[in-house]
C-alpha cells in the first residue's frame, strides 16, 4: 500500500506541474460554467501525441525529457512514422499503403510536459504484469488467434472471422480513449444531467448521465459499457462497467466481467483538458494502472467516418474463401 500511495503522490505532483508549468496558468484558474452551473467541457478536442503509452526501455527510469531529448525523440519518431517513406522494401510499402495525407499530423508531437510515457502509474511507466490466463480464457485467446489467421489467409469460415474492428462495429471509439494514427478528434456536448462524448472514429456517441442514477444491472452488456458520471469539483469523473464479453477489443483483451475504467476530465485552461483514466481488471493485470493524456482544443470539425466496406464486401470475402477451398481440393 505504501508503494501505491507514493505512486499517487507522484501522479498528483506530475499533474500539478503540468497545469502550472505547461499551461502557463495558476492552479486557481477557474473553468467556464454552463448555464446550469456545471464546469463547461464543451468543444472539439484532439488527443493525438507521439508520447508512447509505455516508457521505452531506452530512456531507463527517466520520467521527463529535456528540451533537446524531446526534440531528438520527435525527430526520430517523425521519420519512423512517416507514411510517405518507401525505403524499406515491399513490406514497408504495404504497411504504409495510406500515405501522410490521411494521417493526423498532431500525432508527431510529444505531450507539452515532455513525459516519456502516457502511463503515470505504475511509476516505471509500464503496464503491470499480466495475470496468468485461466484455461477458459486461454481457449478464447487461441480461438481468436485462429480466427484471425483464417481471415488473413483468405479462408474465413464465417463473417465472425472478420473481427469486430474490421466489420466496423467497434474500434477505438470505446474507452479508454487513446491516440491513434488518425481520427483523434472528440466533441463534447452537455445538457442538464448529461455529458455526451462524440467520437470521430467510426460513429459512437457516448451518453453519460451525471444525475446520480445507479448503473444498470450486470446482465445488460453494451459495446461502450455502462457509464455513470459525477462532478468532483471541476473534474468530471466517469465510471464504466458492463462491457460485452464478446467484445474482443477491450484494451489488452481484458476480461469484460471484471474490466472497470474510471476516467477523469478536468479543463486546466482555455485550450486543454487533462484526460486521466485508471483501468482495473484483477483477471488481466496484477494491479490497476493509470495514464494521463492531454486533450487540446481545435478549430477542426468532425467528419463522418463511413466505415462499411467490409460489411458490404463480406459476401465476396466468404465466396472467395469457398472458391479457394474448392481449388485446393
Amino acid at each position: 500500500m505504501r508503494g501505491r500511495a507514493w505512486a499517487l503522490v507522484g501522479l498528483v505532483a506530475i499533474a500539478s506541474l503540468w497545469v502550472v508549468g505547461v499551461a502557463g496558468q495558476s492552479t486557481a484558474w477557474a473553468p467556464p460554467r454552463t448555464a446550469w452551473g456545471d464546469p463547461d467541457l464543451q468543444g472539439i478536442w484532439n488527443n493525438a501525441t507521439s508520447t508512447p503509452l509505455q516508457r521505452p526501455a531506452a530512456v531507463g527510469e527517466k520520467q521527463v525529457l529535456t528540451n533537446d531529448e524531446a526534440a531528438e525523440f520527435a525527430e526520430g519518431l517523425a521519420h519512423d512514422l512517416n507514411r510517405d517513406r518507401r525505403d524499406g522494401g515491399a513490406q514497408i510499402d504495404v504497411n504504409r499503403a495510406y500515405n501522410e495525407h490521411w494521417m493526423d499530423a498532431k500525432r508527431l508531437t510529444t505531450t507539452a510536459d515532455k513525459r516519456t510515457s502516457l502511463i503515470v502509474d505504475p511509476p516505471d511507466g509500464r503496464l503491470p504484469a499480466l495475470v496468468p490466463l485461466t484455461p477458459e480464457r486461454d481457449a478464447i485467446r487461441v480461438a481468436r488467434e485462429e480466427s484471425a489467421r483464417r481471415f488473413n489467409a483468405g479462408l474465413p469460415v464465417s463473417y465472425l472471422d472478420g473481427g469486430l474492428p474490421l466489420r466496423c462495429i467497434i474500434r477505438t471509439d470505446r474507452p479508454p480513449y487513446l491516440p491513434t494514427i488518425y481520427n483523434n478528434t472528440y466533441q463534447i456536448f452537455q445538457s442538464p444531467g448529461y455529458v455526451v462524448i462524440n467520437v470521430e472514429m467510426i460513429h459512437s456517441a457516448r451518453f453519460i448521465p451525471v444525475d446520480g442514477r445507479p448503473h444498470v444491472g450486470k446482465s445488460l452488456r453494451q459495446w461502450l459499457g455502462d457509464s455513470r458520471g459525477r462532478w468532483d469539483g471541476d473534474t468530471l469523473v466517469v465510471e464504466t462497467t458492463n462491457f460485452r464479453p464478446d467484445d474482443g477489443v477491450l484494451f489488452g483483451n481484458a476480461d469484460a466481467e471484471t474490466f472497470r475504467i474510471t476516467e477523469r476530465l478536468t479543463r486546466v485552461d482555455a485550450t486543454t483538458i487533462d484526460y486521466t483514466f485508471t483501468i482495473e481488471d484483477p483477471r488481466t493485470w496484477t494491479t490497476p494502472w493509470t495514464a494521463m493524456i492531454p486533450w487540446n482544443k481545435t478549430d477542426e470539425q468532425l467528419y463522418e467516418y463511413a466505415c462499411h466496406e467490409d460489411n458490404f464486401d463480406m459476401v465476396h470475402l466468404l465466396a472467395g474463401a469457398r472458391a479457394r477451398e474448392r481449388a485446393k481440393r
